[in-house]
């Protein structure tokens, strides 16, 4: 496992994720020498082959939209828009992202 510090270089709420398919926030984080993505949200349409409910895309809904919320507040921002630029810490293990965190130490 291993930490990197980094900036938020791309924040974007709308469709993203797998194949543009899901609706959710999408981040772009990055270092000098490195660089990766996160999504926070589920599938924008049901199919009648789904294994998931309406309720339970709603409740996907309501945790990406709560931890961008956090993530606002650990920022200090108001909008989407203004959290690039932010530093935060990601750690990896391999090249697999497993967690990041806005710096709020140093805001």
């Amino acid at each position: 496992m291993r930490t990197e510090l980094g900036r938020i270089t791309k924040a974007t709420f709308g469709f993203g994720g797998y194949d543009d398919a899901m609706v959710g926030m999408s981040v772009t984080l990055g270092g000098d020498s490195w660089g990766v993505g996160d999504f926070r949200g589920t599938w924008a349409d049901r199919t009648s082959r789904a294994e998931w409910t309406v309720d339970d895309q709603r409740g996907h809904f309501a945790d990406a939209v709560i931890w961008l919320r956090d993530t606002l507040k650990a920022a200090k921002k108001r909008h989407v828009a203004e959290l690039v630029g932010t530093p935060i810490e990601a750690t990896f293990e391999g090249n697999r992202l497993t967690s990041w965190r806005v710096l709020t130490e140093v805001l």
